[in-house]
Protein backbone atom coordinates (compact mmCIF):
# COMPACT_ATOMS: atom_id res chain seq x y z
CA UNK A 1 0.00 0.00 0.00
CA UNK A 2 3.02 2.24 0.15
CA UNK A 3 3.10 2.73 -3.34
CA UNK A 4 0.39 5.04 -5.00
CA UNK A 5 -0.14 3.87 -9.04
CA UNK A 6 -1.77 5.90 -11.24
CA UNK A 7 -4.56 3.72 -12.86
CA UNK A 8 -5.96 0.59 -11.78
CA UNK A 9 -8.08 -1.24 -13.65
CA UNK A 10 -10.77 -3.31 -12.15
CA UNK A 11 -11.87 -6.11 -14.77
CA UNK A 12 -9.92 -8.04 -17.47
CA UNK A 13 -12.33 -8.32 -20.17
CA UNK A 14 -12.11 -6.95 -23.90
CA UNK A 15 -12.31 -3.44 -21.85
CA UNK A 16 -10.11 -3.64 -19.34
CA UNK A 17 -7.40 -4.93 -21.54
CA UNK A 18 -7.80 -3.18 -24.10
CA UNK A 19 -7.59 0.07 -21.54
CA UNK A 20 -4.56 -2.04 -20.55
CA UNK A 21 -2.75 -1.25 -23.45
CA UNK A 22 -3.70 1.91 -24.06
CA UNK A 23 -2.47 2.95 -20.43
CA UNK A 24 0.82 0.88 -20.77
CA UNK A 25 1.82 2.09 -23.97
CA UNK A 26 1.60 5.53 -22.35
CA UNK A 27 3.77 4.68 -19.68
CA UNK A 28 1.53 4.54 -17.14
CA UNK A 29 2.13 0.66 -15.87
CA UNK A 30 -1.48 -0.02 -14.89
CA UNK A 31 -2.34 -2.71 -12.82
CA UNK A 32 -5.12 -4.73 -13.80
CA UNK A 33 -7.23 -6.90 -10.87
CA UNK A 34 -8.51 -9.21 -13.47
CA UNK A 35 -10.73 -11.44 -11.26
CA UNK A 36 -9.69 -14.56 -9.79
CA UNK A 37 -12.06 -17.27 -11.25
CA UNK A 38 -12.97 -16.01 -14.55
CA UNK A 39 -10.24 -13.67 -15.87
CA UNK A 40 -11.20 -12.85 -19.07
CA UNK A 41 -14.88 -11.76 -18.48
CA UNK A 42 -17.38 -13.86 -20.94
CA UNK A 43 -15.52 -14.86 -24.08
CA UNK A 44 -13.32 -17.04 -22.27
CA UNK A 45 -16.27 -19.51 -21.70
CA UNK A 46 -17.68 -18.98 -25.34
CA UNK A 47 -16.46 -21.08 -28.50
CA UNK A 48 -15.31 -19.45 -31.69
CA UNK A 49 -15.58 -15.62 -32.34
CA UNK A 50 -15.93 -14.43 -36.18
CA UNK A 51 -17.69 -10.78 -35.46
CA UNK A 52 -14.65 -9.83 -33.95
CA UNK A 53 -12.69 -7.60 -36.14
CA UNK A 54 -9.18 -8.76 -38.09
CA UNK A 55 -10.02 -12.55 -37.33
CA UNK A 56 -11.36 -13.12 -40.79
CA UNK A 57 -11.46 -17.24 -39.89
CA UNK A 58 -12.46 -16.47 -36.83
CA UNK A 59 -11.06 -17.04 -33.10
CA UNK A 60 -11.29 -19.27 -29.88
CA UNK A 61 -13.09 -16.81 -27.51
CA UNK A 62 -10.30 -18.09 -24.97
CA UNK A 63 -7.64 -17.15 -27.32
CA UNK A 64 -8.66 -13.81 -28.31
CA UNK A 65 -8.33 -13.22 -24.13
CA UNK A 66 -5.53 -14.88 -24.01
CA UNK A 67 -3.94 -12.61 -26.82
CA UNK A 68 -5.50 -9.25 -24.98
CA UNK A 69 -3.26 -10.39 -21.72
CA UNK A 70 -0.24 -10.68 -23.76
CA UNK A 71 -0.29 -7.38 -25.45
CA UNK A 72 -1.49 -5.81 -22.30
CA UNK A 73 1.60 -7.16 -20.46
CA UNK A 74 3.58 -6.56 -23.45
CA UNK A 75 3.56 -2.94 -22.62
CA UNK A 76 3.80 -3.43 -18.98
CA UNK A 77 0.53 -3.64 -17.25
CA UNK A 78 0.70 -5.86 -14.05
CA UNK A 79 -2.13 -8.05 -13.72
CA UNK A 80 -3.38 -9.61 -10.77
CA UNK A 81 -5.67 -12.53 -10.75
CA UNK A 82 -7.84 -11.82 -7.31
CA UNK A 83 -11.24 -10.36 -6.93
CA UNK A 84 -11.85 -7.22 -5.67
CA UNK A 85 -13.85 -7.02 -2.19
CA UNK A 86 -13.98 -3.38 -1.56
CA UNK A 87 -13.28 0.36 -2.72
CA UNK A 88 -13.05 3.86 -1.59
CA UNK A 89 -13.31 5.93 -4.31
CA UNK A 90 -14.05 9.43 -2.87
CA UNK A 91 -10.41 10.53 -1.97
CA UNK A 92 -7.81 12.14 -4.44
CA UNK A 93 -6.38 8.78 -4.47
CA UNK A 94 -8.57 5.64 -4.81
CA UNK A 95 -8.14 2.59 -2.64
CA UNK A 96 -8.84 -0.96 -3.63
CA UNK A 97 -8.96 -4.03 -1.60
CA UNK A 98 -8.88 -7.61 -2.85
CA UNK A 99 -10.19 -10.50 -1.67
CA UNK A 100 -6.90 -11.54 -1.03
CA UNK A 101 -6.05 -9.49 1.71
CA UNK A 102 -3.67 -7.11 -1.16
CA UNK A 103 -5.00 -3.17 -0.49
CA UNK A 104 -4.11 -0.97 -3.62
CA UNK A 105 -3.63 2.43 -3.93
CA UNK A 106 -3.85 4.97 -7.43
CA UNK A 107 -5.11 8.67 -8.50
CA UNK A 108 -7.27 7.02 -10.97
CA UNK A 109 -9.70 3.57 -11.22
CA UNK A 110 -10.82 2.12 -13.90
CA UNK A 111 -13.97 -0.28 -13.82
CA UNK A 112 -14.77 -3.07 -16.26
CA UNK A 113 -16.30 -6.01 -14.31
CA UNK A 114 -18.40 -6.54 -16.91
CA UNK A 115 -22.07 -8.58 -16.89
CA UNK A 116 -23.30 -11.75 -16.68
CA UNK A 117 -26.03 -13.46 -18.11
CA UNK A 118 -28.94 -15.07 -16.10
CA UNK A 119 -29.26 -18.32 -16.55
CA UNK A 120 -32.16 -20.42 -16.64
CA UNK A 121 -30.67 -22.74 -14.13
CA UNK A 122 -31.75 -26.16 -15.67
CA UNK A 123 -30.85 -29.50 -16.20
CA UNK A 124 -28.16 -29.15 -19.77
CA UNK A 125 -28.35 -25.42 -19.56
CA UNK A 126 -24.13 -25.72 -18.36
CA UNK A 127 -23.37 -28.80 -20.47
CA UNK A 128 -24.58 -27.26 -23.64
CA UNK A 129 -23.37 -24.11 -23.54
CA UNK A 130 -21.28 -23.22 -26.60
CA UNK A 131 -23.00 -26.68 -28.32
CA UNK A 132 -26.34 -25.64 -29.17
CA UNK A 133 -26.62 -23.05 -26.27
CA UNK A 134 -26.10 -19.18 -26.49
CA UNK A 135 -27.03 -16.02 -24.73
CA UNK A 136 -26.18 -13.70 -27.72
CA UNK A 137 -28.20 -14.04 -31.34
CA UNK A 138 -25.64 -11.16 -32.62
CA UNK A 139 -22.75 -14.16 -31.91
CA UNK A 140 -23.89 -17.39 -32.53
CA UNK A 141 -27.19 -17.20 -35.47
CA UNK A 142 -25.56 -17.93 -37.98
CA UNK A 143 -24.55 -21.17 -36.40
CA UNK A 144 -28.36 -22.22 -36.49
CA UNK A 145 -29.17 -21.70 -40.33
CA UNK A 146 -32.11 -24.31 -41.64
CA UNK A 147 -32.06 -25.91 -38.19
CA UNK A 148 -34.96 -25.17 -35.30
CA UNK A 149 -34.57 -22.61 -32.44
CA UNK A 150 -35.96 -22.24 -29.58
CA UNK A 151 -35.87 -18.29 -27.42
CA UNK A 152 -36.69 -17.77 -24.11
CA UNK A 153 -37.27 -14.59 -22.28
CA UNK A 154 -40.46 -11.73 -22.25
CA UNK A 155 -38.19 -8.45 -22.87
CA UNK A 156 -37.29 -6.53 -25.73
CA UNK A 157 -33.71 -8.24 -26.01
CA UNK A 158 -35.75 -11.42 -26.24
CA UNK A 159 -37.89 -9.68 -28.82
CA UNK A 160 -35.12 -8.57 -30.61
CA UNK A 161 -33.31 -12.22 -30.68
CA UNK A 162 -36.18 -13.81 -32.18
CA UNK A 163 -36.84 -11.60 -34.78
CA UNK A 164 -33.43 -11.64 -35.64
CA UNK A 165 -32.79 -15.21 -35.14
CA UNK A 166 -36.16 -15.46 -37.60
CA UNK A 167 -33.63 -14.82 -40.79
CA UNK A 168 -31.61 -18.35 -40.15
CA UNK A 169 -33.56 -21.08 -38.08
CA UNK A 170 -35.90 -23.48 -39.91
CA UNK A 171 -38.13 -22.13 -36.89
CA UNK A 172 -38.15 -19.79 -34.05
CA UNK A 173 -40.29 -20.57 -30.95
CA UNK A 174 -40.43 -17.89 -28.18
CA UNK A 175 -41.15 -19.52 -25.00
CA UNK A 176 -42.03 -16.78 -21.93
CA UNK A 177 -42.92 -17.94 -18.20
CA UNK A 178 -45.63 -15.48 -17.66
CA UNK A 179 -48.96 -14.52 -19.80
CA UNK A 180 -47.88 -10.80 -20.20
CA UNK A 181 -44.64 -10.11 -21.91
CA UNK A 182 -42.25 -7.22 -20.17
CA UNK A 183 -41.70 -6.20 -23.83
CA UNK A 184 -42.41 -2.74 -25.54
CA UNK A 185 -45.46 -2.88 -27.51
CA UNK A 186 -43.89 -2.43 -30.37
CA UNK A 187 -41.55 -4.96 -29.82
CA UNK A 188 -44.31 -7.09 -28.83
CA UNK A 189 -46.35 -6.26 -31.87
CA UNK A 190 -43.50 -6.76 -34.53
CA UNK A 191 -43.09 -9.99 -32.99
CA UNK A 192 -46.86 -11.47 -32.90
CA UNK A 193 -46.91 -10.27 -36.81
CA UNK A 194 -43.72 -12.33 -37.98
CA UNK A 195 -44.96 -15.15 -39.78
CA UNK A 196 -41.74 -17.03 -38.92
CA UNK A 197 -42.35 -17.15 -35.05
CA UNK A 198 -44.70 -19.31 -32.95
CA UNK A 199 -45.02 -17.77 -29.44
CA UNK A 200 -45.92 -19.96 -26.79
CA UNK A 201 -47.38 -18.37 -23.10
CA UNK A 202 -47.24 -19.23 -19.77
CA UNK A 203 -44.19 -21.91 -20.53
CA UNK A 204 -40.95 -22.55 -18.60
CA UNK A 205 -38.20 -24.83 -19.80
CA UNK A 206 -37.30 -27.87 -17.63
CA UNK A 207 -34.44 -29.37 -19.11
CA UNK A 208 -32.04 -29.08 -22.65
CA UNK A 209 -31.19 -32.38 -23.75
CA UNK A 210 -28.65 -33.75 -26.54
CA UNK A 211 -27.46 -36.16 -27.48
CA UNK A 212 -23.25 -35.43 -26.12
CA UNK A 213 -22.74 -33.38 -29.24
CA UNK A 214 -24.99 -30.62 -29.33
CA UNK A 215 -29.04 -29.28 -28.13
CA UNK A 216 -31.57 -32.02 -29.92
CA UNK A 217 -34.77 -30.66 -27.89
CA UNK A 218 -36.12 -28.79 -24.81
CA UNK A 219 -38.96 -30.26 -22.18
CA UNK A 220 -41.17 -27.75 -21.42
CA UNK A 221 -44.45 -27.32 -19.42
CA UNK A 222 -47.17 -24.90 -19.05
CA UNK A 223 -47.76 -23.35 -16.00
CA UNK A 224 -50.96 -23.00 -15.78
CA UNK A 225 -52.06 -26.60 -17.48
CA UNK A 226 -49.31 -28.36 -16.06
CA UNK A 227 -48.86 -29.98 -18.99
CA UNK A 228 -45.64 -31.27 -20.40
CA UNK A 229 -43.86 -31.41 -23.90
CA UNK A 230 -40.85 -31.38 -25.99
CA UNK A 231 -39.30 -29.24 -28.86
CA UNK A 232 -37.22 -29.98 -31.02
CA UNK A 233 -34.41 -27.39 -31.23
CA UNK A 234 -30.39 -27.13 -31.91
CA UNK A 235 -30.37 -23.74 -30.97
CA UNK A 236 -31.72 -22.39 -27.88
CA UNK A 237 -31.27 -18.79 -26.87
CA UNK A 238 -31.51 -17.91 -22.96
CA UNK A 239 -32.56 -13.94 -23.55
CA UNK A 240 -33.67 -13.35 -19.54
CA UNK A 241 -31.24 -10.34 -19.37
CA UNK A 242 -28.04 -9.63 -18.27
CA UNK A 243 -26.73 -8.30 -14.88
CA UNK A 244 -24.13 -5.99 -14.81
CA UNK A 245 -20.64 -6.99 -12.27
CA UNK A 246 -21.56 -3.64 -9.50
CA UNK A 247 -22.08 -4.96 -6.49
CA UNK A 248 -19.22 -4.54 -4.92
CA UNK A 249 -19.21 -1.10 -5.23
CA UNK A 250 -21.72 -0.93 -2.61
CA UNK A 251 -23.20 2.59 -4.34
CA UNK A 252 -19.76 4.07 -4.24
CA UNK A 253 -21.18 5.31 -7.85
CA UNK A 254 -24.22 6.26 -9.43
CA UNK A 255 -25.97 3.49 -10.94
CA UNK A 256 -29.21 3.53 -13.41
CA UNK A 257 -31.99 1.50 -12.13
CA UNK A 258 -30.96 -1.55 -13.44
CA UNK A 259 -27.56 -1.57 -11.51
CA UNK A 260 -25.52 -0.30 -14.49
CA UNK A 261 -22.92 2.89 -13.46
CA UNK A 262 -23.70 5.96 -15.29
CA UNK A 263 -21.18 7.44 -16.82
CA UNK A 264 -21.61 11.21 -18.53
CA UNK A 265 -22.34 11.32 -22.62
CA UNK A 266 -20.32 9.49 -24.89
CA UNK A 267 -17.38 9.41 -21.84
CA UNK A 268 -16.63 6.83 -19.75
CA UNK A 269 -16.71 9.68 -16.88
CA UNK A 270 -18.61 8.36 -14.09
CA UNK A 271 -20.01 10.96 -10.86
CA UNK A 272 -16.69 10.35 -8.70
CA UNK A 273 -13.41 12.76 -10.56
CA UNK A 274 -10.77 9.94 -11.44
CA UNK A 275 -13.14 6.79 -11.52
CA UNK A 276 -14.40 5.27 -15.25
CA UNK A 277 -16.34 2.74 -16.11
CA UNK A 278 -15.92 1.12 -19.47
CA UNK A 279 -17.67 -2.43 -21.22
CA UNK A 280 -20.62 -4.28 -20.29
CA UNK A 281 -21.06 -3.03 -16.85
CA UNK A 282 -21.65 0.64 -18.20
CA UNK A 283 -23.80 -0.42 -21.25
CA UNK A 284 -27.15 -1.60 -21.05
CA UNK A 285 -27.73 -1.65 -24.44
CA UNK A 286 -24.95 -2.80 -26.70
CA UNK A 287 -22.93 -5.96 -24.89
CA UNK A 288 -20.25 -6.51 -27.65
CA UNK A 289 -17.16 -7.30 -27.69
CA UNK A 290 -16.13 -5.00 -29.90
CA UNK A 291 -18.15 -2.21 -28.14
CA UNK A 292 -16.42 -3.00 -24.84
CA UNK A 293 -13.03 -2.99 -26.29
CA UNK A 294 -13.96 0.75 -27.66
CA UNK A 295 -14.94 1.92 -24.59
CA UNK A 296 -11.82 0.71 -22.95
CA UNK A 297 -10.15 2.92 -25.18
CA UNK A 298 -12.15 5.52 -24.67
CA UNK A 299 -11.74 4.86 -20.91
CA UNK A 300 -7.82 4.70 -21.10
CA UNK A 301 -7.38 8.08 -22.85
CA UNK A 302 -10.18 9.71 -20.52
CA UNK A 303 -8.34 8.42 -17.31
CA UNK A 304 -5.10 9.87 -18.95
CA UNK A 305 -6.18 12.84 -19.45
CA UNK A 306 -8.16 13.15 -15.94
CA UNK A 307 -3.91 12.30 -14.49
CA UNK A 308 -2.26 15.04 -16.84
CA UNK A 309 -4.91 17.61 -14.95
CA UNK A 310 -4.02 16.65 -11.93
CA UNK A 311 -0.57 17.41 -12.64
CA UNK A 312 -1.09 20.87 -13.80
CA UNK A 313 -3.15 21.96 -11.16
CA UNK A 314 -0.26 20.64 -8.61
CA UNK A 315 2.38 22.53 -11.14
CA UNK A 316 0.07 25.53 -10.27
CA UNK A 317 -0.04 24.95 -6.88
Amino acid sequence: MSEIRDVIIIGSGPAGYTAAIYLGRAGLKPLVVAGALTPGGQLVNTTEVENFPGFPDGIMGPDLMENMQRQAERFNAEIVFDDVESTQLDETVKTVTCSGGDVYQARAVIIATGSYYRHLDVPGEEEYSGKGVSFCATCDGFFFRGKPIVVVGGGDSAMEEAGFLSRFGSSVTLLHRRDQFRASQIMVDRTLENPAIDVMMNTVVERINGDGKGVTSVSIRNVVSGEAGELPANGVFIAAGQVPQTAFLGGALELDDHGYIVVEGASTRTNVPGVFAAGDCADPVYQQAISAAGTGCRAALDAQAYLESLEAEAAEA
